[in-house]
C-alpha cells in the first residue's frame, strides 16, 4: 500500500490514527471518520461527520455507513437513494453483485456508466494513453478514481495503488467489488483548503474522465504534480472539449487552456487513442491547436514519461495469459447472432458512435485470454467483444 500521510484538510495538519474507526488532527483534536479503511475527510460536512462519528463510537457501523453512503458530489442532479436499499446493499455487502450495488444505490444513468466502463471508449483510450508512454511505475495515485476500474488494470500489473475520489460510496463499492484491501482509498475534495495526500511518494499520477469538472484547475494541477515529483509523471485523460459540447457535466476547457496548463505535454485527441488500440499501432500526438474540434483531450506530462509513443501491442490494453474473459454484456442473442442492447438511449448517443466491438456473433460465452498477438482471439480483447469483469460484476 502507498504510504501517503494523511493531513487534515481544514488545517494541514498531520492526523493519526484515533483508535480503529477514526482519524484525528494532532493540533486541534479534530476528528474524522473512517469505514472499511476509507478515511472521510470532506469538508463543508460537519453536520455529517458529526453523526457517522457518533455511530462508530456508539458500536453502530452499519448506521455509520448508511449516512455516508448517499453522501454525493455537487454535481450529481439525481434522485436521492432508498434508505431500504441502501440497508439492504449493507446486509447483502458480501454476496450482492456489482449490478445490485449500483442499482440499490441509486445512480442511475452513472451505474450504467460504471457497469460498461470496461468496453466503453473512453476507457480504452484511457488505457491506451498510459500503455503508450508505460514505464514501469512502481506506485501510482489516480484521482477521482471513482470505483477504481483503472486501479484494478494497475494493480493487475503489480503496482501498488491509491485512490481518491469525492464519493465514498464509490470508493466503498471499489474496495468491495474491484481493487478489495491492497488500495489506499481516501475520501476528499478537490478544493480543500489544504491538500489531504501531499508529497511526493508516486511515480504516476493518473486522472481520467474528471479534470474538466473542477473549478480551479491550475491549483489542481499543481497539487498532482506535486504527488508526482520530480521524477514522476501524470496522465490525464477524456479532458471535455468546450469547443465540441458532448454529453457531460463540468467545465470544459479549449485548446488554448491545455496549451497553458500542460506547457510540458503530449496532448492527444482522446478518439485516437482509442483507434489506435484497435489498429495495433503507437498513437499520434498533435498540437493542442490542431485539436480545437475533437470532443476530448488527453495528455502526458512531467519530467519521468516515456518521450516518445509506443505501439499498443502487449501492455495495459491486453489482459494476461490465462485470464478468463466474458462476452461483453452489452451482446444479447437475437436469432442466430447478436445485437447490442444499450442500457440507456443516453449511453448510446454517447458511445455508440464510437464503439469498438463489431456487431456480429461473438461466440462462447467465456473466453480465456492465451492467444498470440496476431491471433483473431487477440483482436477480439482489444475490440472488447471480451471483457475482463470483476468476480462479482
Amino acid at each position: 500500500m502507498i504510504p501517503f500521510e494523511l493531513r487534515s484538510p481544514d488545517t494541514g495538519n498531520p492526523l493519526k490514527a484515533d483508535g480503529p474507526h477514526a482519524l484525528r488532527d494532532a493540533e486541534t483534536g479534530a476528528r474524522w471518520p473512517v469505514i472499511d479503511g476509507i478515511p472521510y475527510l470532506r469538508i463543508n460536512r460537519a453536520a455529517l461527520i458529526e453523526r457517522v462519528l457518533a455511530h462508530l463510537d456508539a458500536g453502530e457501523p452499519d448506521e455509520a455507513l448508511a449516512a455516508l453512503l448517499v453522501d454525493q458530489d455537487d454535481w450529481w442532479n439525481g434522485p436521492p437513494a432508498d434508505p431500504a436499499g441502501i440497508i439492504r446493499l449493507i446486509k447483502e455487502r458480501r454476496t450482492a453483485t456489482l449490478r445490485d450495488a449500483v442499482e440499490l444505490l441509486g445512480w442511475g444513468r452513472v451505474g450504467d456508466y460504471f457497469l460498461h466502463r470496461w468496453s466503453d471508449p473512453t476507457f480504452l483510450a484511457g488505457l491506451s494513453l498510459l500503455e503508450a508512454h508505460w514505464n514501469e511505475p512502481t506506485c501510482v495515485f489516480e484521482f477521482a478514481c471513482g470505483i477504481g476500474h483503472y486501479l484494478r488494470e494497475l494493480q493487475r500489473r503489480g503496482c501498488k495503488v491509491a485512490g481518491a475520489d469525492v464519493v465514498f460510496a464509490k470508493l466503498w463499492v471499489a474496495r468491495h467489488w474491484v481493487v478489495a484491501e491492497k488500495a489506499q482509498l481516501v475520501c476528499f475534495d478537490a478544493g480543500s483548503p489544504h491538500w489531504p495526500v501531499p508529497g511526493a511518494p508516486v511515480d504516476l499520477v493518473v486522472c481520467n474522465d474528471a479534470f474538466y469538472f473542477l473549478d480551479d484547475k491550475a491549483a489542481l494541477l499543481e497539487n498532482l504534480r506535486q504527488n508526482a515529483g520530480d521524477d514522476g509523471w501524470l496522465a490525464l485523460s477524456h479532458i471535455h472539449n468546450r469547443d465540441c459540447p458532448g454529453f457531460s457535466a463540468g467545465r470544459a476547457v479549449t485548446a488554448e487552456e491545455i496549451a497553458e496548463f500542460f506547457p510540458d505535454a503530449l496532448v492527444y485527441d482522446d478518439a485516437e487513442l482509442t483507434r489506435a488500440l484497435v489498429a495495433a499501432r503507437a498513437p499520434g500526438p498533435q498540437e493542442p491547436a490542431a485539436l480545437r474540434s475533437c470532443e476530448a483531450f488527453s495528455v502526458v506530462c512531467g519530467p519521468g514519461m516515456r518521450p516518445a509513443p509506443r505501439a499498443l501491442v502487449d501492455g495495459l490494453t491486453l489482459p494476461k495469459p490465462g485470464t478468463v474473459l466474458r462476452l461483453n454484456p452489452l451482446y444479447a442473442a437475437e436469432g442466430d447472432g447478436y445485437v447490442i442492447r444499450w442500457p440507456s438511449e443516453r449511453y448510446e448517443a454517447e458511445y455508440a458512435p464510437r464503439a469498438t466491438y463489431p456487431l456480429h456473433s461473438p461466440g462462447p460465452e467465456h473466453l480465456t485470454f492465451e492467444a498470440g498477438l496476431d491471433a483473431p482471439e487477440t483482436q477480439r480483447v482489444r475490440v472488447r467483444e471480451f471483457v475482463d469483469l470483476p468476480e462479482r460484476w
